[in-house]
Formats: C-alpha cells, structure tokens, sequence
C-alpha cells in the first residue's frame, strides 16, 4: 500500500513539474515572439487615398457653331495652353474620382456668311469636370486608367471684339478619358491624359443693334502632361 502511495506522489509530482515548465516556455514566447522581422526588412505603408496632379494643358477646340438666322454662317475659336490642377480620391486601387480644375480664354471669330465681322469677342472659361476612374493596376509602375464624367463650363469676362455685346451662357457637358501615370516611387510620377469634352454652349450676341443668338460647338479636346503625387 505505502508503495502505492509513493508511486501516485512521484506521478503528481512530474505532472506539477511539467505544467510549471510549459508555463514558463509559453511566458517567454510571449516576452521573446518568434516572428520577428529579419534585418534589412521594411514595413511598405498602405497609400493614402489622396492624389494630386499639376499639368500644362493644351485646349483644342472643334472649329464649328453657327448664329441663328444666318444661313452659311460658321464660327471659329482660339486653342490655347494653361497650367491645370486636379484632385484625385481613391475609393479602391482601382475605383477613383478625378476633379479638373483650370481656367483658359477663347477668341471668338467669325467664319463663312459672318467671315467679315472677324473678331467678334473673347471669353474666359472656367470649366470643372468630374470624372470617374478605372485604373489598371496589372503592369508595376505603368497605371493607365479610363474615366467618364460630367462638366459645367462658367464664362466669364466676355469681352466684344466686332460685336456689340456678347453673352456666352454657362452649360453642361460630358466628357471621355485617358491616361496613365507613371510612377518613379511610392509618391512620385509623371502623367499625361486626353479627355474629350463635349461643350456646345448657346450664346446671344448683338451685331450693328440686331440681336441674334447661337450655338458655340466647342468640343474641346484637352490634352496634358505633368506631375503626380500620392500622399
């Protein structure tokens, strides 16, 4: 019997000697984890959503409109180059939305049955465009992207060449595009981007005190190059 005991006692005693050791292995991998990152090794942050762009932009314009009443009449408008900002929020990798923020003029003139009146004014433009994203992120550095979206163009600043006042209305438009970005680092890229914007204004002008009206079909292609940075 008394053997039987000391036999019991031994075996409880190793079972307490075990669970003090496997506590004490489970303390220090705690204190000391295992999985530690091996030297040389960095941590890549998770890009900011935010994203913003300086270009220069060159505006093109769709030679084509016409005044009311006047058949055979046509008009014409300047192309021009100013610098453009635009804000990009990225709601996925892939899903973003672009706002293009830029401000240019245009000479107005006159083509066909109203070729004589030549200059008939000049207007500035402000015309901000949303667009949506879809940006391919399958080739590295090389993110090309497409968009569609919606324009609101405000004129402002009409000035009368030949005419005896001018009034070009503010308007919608859509507007298609393209592009890509290169990026140099994590920041860092350069971009260049088409859009299609599809822009006929209707105007009232007023010639030797007749006053007539229009439709401006500008049409603009806007083409750009510059920088991008990702916050």
């Amino acid at each position: 019997m008394a053997k039987k005991r000391m036999g019991m006692a031994r075996g409880v005693t190793a079972a307490i000697i075990l669970m003090v050791v496997g506590q004490q292995a489970v303390a220090a991998d705690l204190a000391h984890p295992t999985c530690v990152p091996q030297a040389g090794a960095t941590v890549t942050e998770a890009p900011s959503p935010w994203q913003i762009r300086l270009r220069a932009l060159g505006v093109v314009t769709e030679d084509s409109g016409y005044v009311h009443a006047v058949p055979g009449s046509g008009l014409s408008y300047s192309n021009t180059v100013t610098p453009e900002l635009d804000i990009s929020y990225f709601f996925t990798d892939n899903i973003a939305a672009e706002l293009i923020l830029g401000t240019t003029y245009a000479n107005i003139e006159g083509q066909g049955t109203i070729g004589g009146l030549g200059n008939i004014g000049r207007v500035w433009l402000l015309p901000p465009t949303l667009t949506l994203q879809y940006h391919s992120t399958d080739f590295g550095a090389f993110k090309p992207y497409v968009g569609a979206g919606v324009n609101y163009t405000i004129f402002y600043n009409q000035d009368v060449g030949t005419a005896d006042a001018l009034h070009v209305k503010n308007t919608f438009g859509t507007a298609l595009q393209v592009g890509f970005d290169y990026m140099v680092d994590q920041h860092w890229g350069v971009n260049f981007d088409v859009k299609k914007v599809f822009l006929k204004p209707d105007f009232d002008v007023t010639v030797d005190g007749a006053k007539l009206t229009g439709k401006a079909d500008l049409d603009p292609w806007l083409i750009a190059a510059g920088v991008t940075y990702r916050f």
